[in-house]
């Protein structure tokens, strides 16, 4: 039977070494890592192939998330090096001062300890997940899916071998090879192990690691995303944004699931994005006013204002107003990413300061929401909540401070 606490024993012992180590060896294991990867991409895509033929429901969406190419494995590859290139936050000083009684006092980053990912179909996150945790001084300990069991085994295999054949520490990457619900729920319990989850899927995987998770957790959530036409917008620009927002890659958190036009201009827009998207297959439906314009696409229900489509599938909805816009992307989003087009600057200005969202768009795609995109190296997810961390968790998201105080004698009277 798979030990589960043990495995999180062995990851908090290896943190403490780990925090220790300098940017260059980090850099270094880290480095090892990216040719391991590329040394063992044929075996890789092997394991993959193994995943793909165990999974035999009709979900092409899901499909994509779970298939490793050898361009997929290029772009771990990258990320992993990118993150090479940044600097390294541990022991960054974010403030200095002295108090009354000259003790001089540093706010200095420091790692969170150990970090546990738990997440569903994308093998990419078992490498993304390890190369933040390393370079920002945490050990990781990783639980992926069931359905990409073989895959996220053999990409731990290649970076535990490689941690290890550059001597450093290789319990500073732990994997939970067991796909039980059961081990799930253990890992879960080690908060005497584990100082932070991190869960990366659906809304369903959120809830299932709030409501059983016995330390704090950064929430990474699904993405009900917007793109609102505003009336003053250049509509070439707003119909390139929207087709590549709905369609350069529909089943990522990032996508645009409802396009939300002005009334003013939804005479003219709506059938240039109905166009535009037609020739993706993309099925549209809308609400009363945009039927009236398009009364062709299908009826939008109750339901579809805050479904995430993660499919060839959009809404659209017509609004008086910038003011209409915003309260309905802040009643159905999720708070994940949003956007608008506009020349008009009180628009601009509105939307940027009251939508509720991590990442706000001007003028701009949102499928943009992406660390690597963001320059920031890969990342754990998109955090949807507040604290610890909003927006892409990259590195410097995943350290915490520690206060450095430094006197000369000093006593409390």
């Amino acid at each position: 039977m798979f030990n589960v606490e043990e495995v999180c024993k062995k990851a908090k012992e290896a943190s403490y070494i780990l925090a220790g180590y300098t940017s260059e060896q980090k850099n270094r294991m880290l480095e090892a890592v990216a040719v391991a990867l590329e040394e063992n991409k044929s075996e890789i895509l092997k394991e993959n192939a193994v995943d793909l033929k165990n999974y035999t429901k009709q979900d092409s969406v899901f499909v994509d998330r779970l298939t490793l190419t050898g361009e997929r494995i290029d772009t771990m590859i990258e990320g992993v090096r990118q993150i090479i290139s940044l600097p390294d936050p541990v022991g960054e000083i974010v403030e200095t001062f002295t108090n009354k009684a000259g003790l001089e006092l540093k706010r200095v980053l420091a790692p969170l300890g150990v970090i546990a990912i738990i997440y569903e179909a994308r093998p990419n996150v078992t490498v993304d997940a390890a190369a933040l945790c390393l370079k920002s001084g945490n050990a990781v300990v990783l639980r992926g899916g069931k359905d990409a069991i073989c895959s996220n085994r053999a990409l731990y295999n290649v970076m535990r071998n490689a941690i290890a054949k550059a001597g450093m520490n290789p319990d500073c990457v732990a994997f939970i090879d067991d796909i039980s619900r059961e081990s799930s729920k253990d890992m879960l319990g080690q908060g005497k192990y584990i100082d932070v989850c991190i869960p990366r899927g659906g809304e369903g995987l959120k809830h299932f690691v709030l409501e059983n998770a016995t330390m704090p957790v950064i929430a990474s959530s699904g993405g009900n995303c917007h793109v609102y036409v505003e009336k003053t917008a250049d509509l070439e620009m707003a119909k390139n944004i929207v087709f590549n927002a709905k369609t350069q890659r529909p089943s990522v958190c990032n996508a645009a699931e409802h396009l939300i036009v002005d009334e003013a201009i939804c005479e003219k827009f709506l059938p240039m994005a109905y166009d535009a998207l037609s020739t993706k297959n993309v099925e549209i439906v809308g609400d009363e006013r945009a039927r009236k314009v398009l009364p062709k696409i299908g009826i939008m229900t109750d339901e579809d204002y805050g479904t995430e489509y993660e499919a060839y599938k959009m809404s659209f909805a017509v609004v008086n107003g910038v003011k209409e816009a915003v309260d309905m992307i802040n009643k159905y989003s999720t708070n994940h990413s949003d956007a608008i087009i506009t020349k008009d600057e009180f628009a601009k200005n509105y939307f940027e300061k009251n939508v509720d969202s991590a990442c706000v768009y001007v003028n701009a795609s949102t499928r943009f929401t992406d660390g690597f995109e963001f320059g920031l190296g890969a990342e754990m997810g998109i955090s949807t909540q507040k604290l610890h961390a909003r927006g892409p968790i990259a590195l410097k998201e995943l350290t915490s401070v520690k206060y450095v105080i430094e006197g000369n004698g000093q006593v409390r009277n």
